[in-house]
């Protein structure tokens, strides 16, 4: 199983990339930190006769290798009750790439797996649930497996190391990801 992990902290080394790491301890993975990458926000043009124009930034070299894994990890955390803007960009021009003729995007995510980590720090077990309730949906959309989330609490960096049920959990996800291998 080839696992791709989106990171969408604005942070580096923030709560929720400490959470994913913990989780992905000795598993083979690929990470892409979105903030390292530009990514423009969308044009909306679905309805345009001609499509979406080509975009000049780095979302092609990202979807790109979103299609080349079989498992997503989403990792981002909390921020004003939601995903982060470098994942909301990101998600927000699969719009483009659902009208994209050099790829049958919707039956390649159809063939995915999919999992949600994430922080934040005003009661994330319970705040942040609209934000998995998104990933559900705009996964469903596409027709991902939508596999599960985890949830820490952490503010400060370095808090999540903190939170024993996010450990825990992390590494229970560790097992999980160990025995799809």
């Amino acid at each position: 199983m080839k696992i791709l992990v989106l990171h969408g902290s604005s942070r580096e080394e923030g709560n929720t990339e400490q959470l994913t790491n913990l989780a992905l301890q000795g598993i083979p993975h690929t990470s892409i930190r979105l903030r390292e990458k530009e990514i423009r926000p969308i044009h909306d043009q679905r309805h345009d006769a001609d499509g979406f124009a080509p975009v000049a930034d780095d979302y092609d070299e990202v979807i790109e290798a979103v299609m080349a894994h079989d498992f997503i990890i989403f990792s981002t955390p909390i921020y004003w009750y939601g995903m982060s803007g470098y994942m909301k960009n990101f998600v927000d021009r699969w719009s483009q790439s659902l009208r994209d003729k050099r790829y049958s995007f919707k039956e390649s995510m159809g063939q995915k797996r999919a999992y949600v980590i994430t922080t934040g720090g005003d009661q994330p077990r319970l705040k942040g649930l609209p934000l998995i309730q998104q990933f559900q949906y705009v996964l469903s959309f596409v027709g991902t497996t939508y596999d599960g989330y985890l949830i820490g609490e952490g503010n400060k960096p370095g808090d999540i190391l903190g939170d024993k049920r996010a450990i825990e959990d992390a590494k229970l996800l560790n097992e999980w990801l160990k025995s799809q291998q």
